[in-house]
């Protein structure tokens, strides 16, 4: 159970770096057997406090149909939904389902750092049953707290700014977004990011959207630069969790020379990524109560060995 405070963790500068990657780490900030990452944010405290910005109880689903996007991108194959009946009963079955496609968490085993291991240096291969770093972790405790949500296609809105094309977003830019949507961002935050790429994903028929989910060379989207400046601001903003309505939170398909994102966040930091999560109608919500927080709550798979689950996560106003 996730119980450790903020106070005291060290800066981004301050946190030790393996300098053939280029990052600092986070590894042993929580413990060494440590499971949850930033997620160890979410006390028992700031849970209770999060629960002071319901004012209405409106719930808003932050995700997506398990058959969306259709096709499915990065070359996967569609799930089969198998109905059986036994008697009067009836029960289903999904077949060649992955928990990933669709508004997904990744999970600590979803990223190796090298020849360094998954988060926290745990060099052994991921495994069917092996409880270290999987995703039932989360589960056990649910990502429950404040959300925040950084609307960055209203605040870059204009001429040079497309969702669908690989365009990366600065910490800079996130800064200047944060700040001009009066968006404050507190310890232990789920901070929830809309780049467009969902809104604008949907707007296309279904010829151009089959383009998408084909593409060999890289799925083009907006996203986070995945430099070091956005991990610095990610840490230091101490957030557990950040999600995103693009396919992959960094903007694809993305340069080597910067780097991964995944690897400097989700496994040096420790900080979970969340996928093709929907802030559409979240995002009408909050405008029509002139605020930006609200309540996240997200229970992933309690599946052992998972390396990720879908999102399954809601908003409470």
């Amino acid at each position: 159970m996730p119980t450790t405070d903020e106070a005291g963790l060290p800066a981004y500068q301050d946190l030790p770096r393996l300098e053939d990657i280029g990052s600092n780490h986070s590894w042993g900030v929580f413990g060494d057997d440590d499971n949850f990452g930033a997620l160890n944010l979410l006390t028992p405290a700031r849970v209770r406090d999060a629960m002071t910005n319901v004012q209405t109880g409106e719930r808003i689903s932050l995700s997506l149909a398990l058959n969306e996007p259709d096709p499915p991108l990065f070359r996967r194959q569609p799930f089969e939904h198998v109905i059986k009946k036994f008697g009067s009963m009836y029960d289903d079955r999904l077949d060649n389902f992955f928990p990933q496609g669709s508004t997904q968490w990744d999970g600590f085993r979803h990223h190796r750092v090298r020849q360094h291991g998954f988060y926290g240096g745990v060099t052994d291969e991921p495994g069917t049953g092996n409880q270290r770093l999987s995703i039932h972790h989360w589960g056990s405790t649910g990502i429950v707290g404040r959300g925040v949500l950084i609307d960055l296609e209203a605040h870059l809105r204009g001429a040079d700014y497309d969702p669908l094309a690989e365009r990366p977003i600065t910490a800079d830019e996130v800064r200047a977004a944060a700040e001009a949507q009066g968006v404050e961002v507190r310890a232990g935050d789920v901070l929830c990011i809309r780049t467009g790429w969902l809104a604008a994903y949907r707007a296309l028929d279904s010829d151009a959207k089959a383009d998408i989910a084909q593409k060999q060379s890289g799925l083009f989207s907006a996203g986070l630069r995945a430099d070091e400046a956005i991990a610095e601001l990610l840490w230091d903003w101490h957030i557990s969790a950040i999600a995103a309505d693009n396919p992959a939170v960094e903007a694809t398909p993305g340069d080597p020379a910067v780097g991964s994102l995944h690897r400097r966040v989700l496994a040096m930091l420790g900080i979970p990524l969340g996928e093709l999560f929907d802030f559409e109608t979240l995002r009408e919500g909050l405008a029509r109560q002139g605020r930006r927080d609200f309540v996240f709550d997200a229970v992933p798979l309690a599946l052992v060995g998972g390396l990720g689950s879908p999102g399954n996560a809601i908003a409470v106003l």
